[in-house]
This record gives structure tokens, C-alpha cells and sequence, in this order.
């Protein structure tokens, strides 16, 4: 009982900052500001949502591919189909609750494929390992490719950490760097070796070592060349639908195809600090398109837009999920007898 009202405030914690953000962006850009705002989305090219409701759902489709890999060594074949609309409830689930979409999907398997659902957990583990550090693969991509934009803005940023006064390496600055991260290490892991009974303690330790655990398992998969292409097929849907969605302001249009890797990168950090990515998604996207010359206000109702695209898109395929699931093993139990 405690578990579930410590999860409900979490919730409502993360809710509220979302709402916030999204009045004070609104708030933040002002009055005139606010008229370009819905100036754009009034001429906006809502039939891009289509291409992008495409791209989207090919994504999930490579994703329940990637799924069916992970459940292999285990014995277990649930046919595409089941596995498919099991990833889009899943997603829809994810609307309401964080997080609970992941234990649904695998209930829903656990029903129609006889898939034991305690046995599915270690494989969302190994799925979130992967896609955590393929966002850090993309944003060292991001670094590398728009160094001369987002590079120089990470570099200005980051070089008030290693400079002088006078702008030139502070040695001593990057000695204290270096020892503060050994210090942090040491005392991380002295603590998660003796402390790891303090409930919080515990779960940080085990979000750590279900990572490890994720990542070391690919390794020994048998088509763990096919797992990786399902995983850039994945990340590569998500780019083209990111810079989709910058032509349907004619704002936004000429932006570069490069600048969908930090848009991307910093949308999905969004998506992951508030329910479904409400306020911070829109928030961020404004943020790094500014880094490309596009007004504050205009960034902003690109990054609304692409967010409320992709809240239509997992809300119509979700329910559409939930009635085809019965219907499709309804016909298929039927077709077996």
C-alpha cells in the first residue's frame, strides 16, 4: 500500500512538472510571441501525420522484432502478430501510467502465447540497457556531426569547467575534475556494497546491474547481429519522423536533416522526465532548434506539434490494438480447432 501512494505522488510530482513547463514556456515567450506561436500551428501541414504515423508504427514493428529476438534462448516463439499489438497497448499504457505499459505487454503474452510473464522481465531489462545506451551512442553522434552548432554550444558550456580567467586550461580545474569523479565512484560503490539494504540503495543497484546484465546478454545471442539492426532500425524511424516533423511548419522547413539527431537526443531526455513527455518534449525541441536560428516561439510550436503527433498516433494504434488482440486469437483459436 505504501509502494503504490509513494508511486501515485511520484507520479503526480512528475505530472505537475510537466504542466508547469508547459505554462511557462507559454508564459515565457510573451505576448507577440505567443501569436507566432499559433500562427504556425494555423498553418501548419497536419497531413505530415500521416508519413509520421507510418514511420512511427514501422518502429514498433522493429521493436516487437527485437522483442521476439530476446525471448528465443528462452524457448519461447509468440507469433509477430500477438507480439506486435502487445508493444502498441503497451505504449498506450504508458500514457497513464510510466512504466506499467512494460509489465502489461508482458501479461498480454503471458495470456495468449502461454509466455510465462515473470520470465519477460529480464528481456525489458535488456531492452531498456540497449536503448539507454543507444541514446548515448546518438548523442556522441550528435557531438561529431553538429559540432559546429550544438559541439561549439556543449563546448562554451562545458570549457567554464576546464578554463581559466584568461580562457586558456586550467590544469589544476581538470585535476579536480578527475579526482572528483574518482571520489564519486569510490564512494558509489562503497555504498551500494554496504548500504544495499536501505530500499533506495537497493533499487539503484539493481537499475545498474539489470544494465550490465542487459548488455552482457547480447553477446551470446545467437542473431545478435539482426538484434543491433532491429536497434539502428528503431532509432533510424525516430530520426526521419523528427525531421518530418520539421516541415510542417514552413518556419522550420529548411532546417537541416543533422539538426534531427540533437532534436532527438534531447526529446527523448523529455520524454523520459515527465508522463509521457508532456511539457518537456515540446520544451527541449524549442530549446535546440534555437541553436539553428529558429524563433523561440516557432521552436516551441514545433516541438508541440511533433509531441501532441505522436500522442494521437500511440493513442489511436493503442485502442485499435486492444480490440484487434481479441478478435486475431479469437480467429486464430478458431482456425486451429
Amino acid at each position: 500500500m505504501k509502494k503504490k501512494i509513494l508511486g501515485i505522488l511520484q507520479y503526480l510530482l512528475f505530472l505537475g512538472l510537466g504542466i508547469f513547463l508547459v505554462w511557462w514556456s507559454i508564459h515565457k515567450i510573451g505576448d507577440e510571441g505567443w501569436v507566432q506561436f499559433k500562427q504556425a500551428l494555423g498553418n501548419a501541414k497536419y497531413l505530415l501525420i500521416i508519413p509520421v504515423a507510418v514511420i512511427l508504427l514501422l518502429s514498433h514493428y522493429f521493436r516487437s522484432l527485437r522483442w521476439k529476438l530476446l525471448m528465443e534462448p528462452m524457448g519461447y516463439k509468440p507469433t509477430t502478430t500477438n507480439t506486435y499489438l502487445a508493444v502498441l497497448i503497451g505504449y498506450l499504457a504508458n500514457l497513464a501510467v510510466p512504466r506499467l505499459g512494460e509489465v502489461l505487454k508482458c501479461t498480454i503474452l503471458g495470456r495468449y502465447e502461454k509466455v510465462p510473464a515473470d520470465k519477460l522481465v529480464g528481456t525489458i531489462v535488456v531492452e531498456r540497457a540497449i536503448d539507454f545506451v543507444t541514446l548515448v551512442l546518438l548523442f556522441m553522434l550528435t557531438l561529431i556531426l553538429e559540432s559546429q552548432v550544438v559541439g561549439g554550444y556543449a563546448a562554451e558550456t562545458l570549457g567554464k569547467l576546464y578554463q581559466n580567467k584568461q580562457g586558456g586550461i586550467s590544469y589544476t580545474r581538470i585535476g579536480g575534475i578527475v579526482a572528483g569523479l574518482l571520489i564519486v565512484i569510490i564512494i558509489a560503490r562503497y555504498i551500494l556494497k554496504n548500504y544495499a539494504h536501505i530500499n533506495i540503495v537497493d533499487k539503484i543497484k539493481n537499475i545498474l546491474t539489470g544494465v550490465w546484465a542487459g548488455l552482457t546478454s547480447v553477446q551470446h545471442m545467437k542473431k545478435k547481429w539482426l538484434f543491433v539492426s532491429y536497434s539502428l532500425l528503431i532509432w533510424t524511424c525516430y530520426l526521419v519522423g523528427t525531421y518530418i516533423g520539421f516541415m510542417a511548419l514552413k518556419e522550420t522547413a529548411l532546417v537541416p536533416f543533422n539538426a534531427a539527431f540533437p532534436v532527438l537526443t534531447f526529446a527523448s531526455v523529455g520524454m523520459i522526465i515527465t508522463p509521457g513527455g508532456i511539457g518537456a518534449y515540446a520544451v527541449f525541441v524549442g530549446a535546440v532548434l534555437g541553436l539553428y536560428q529558429v524563433p523561440e516561439a516557432i521552436g516551441l510550436a514545433n516541438g508541440t506539434l511533433q509531441w501532441f503527433a505522436q500522442f494521437l498516433i500511440v493513442l489511436a494504434s493503442g485502442f485499435i490494438a486492444l480490440m484487434l488482440l481479441p478478435w486475431y486469437n479469437k480467429r486464430i483459436s478458431h482456425a486451429q480447432r
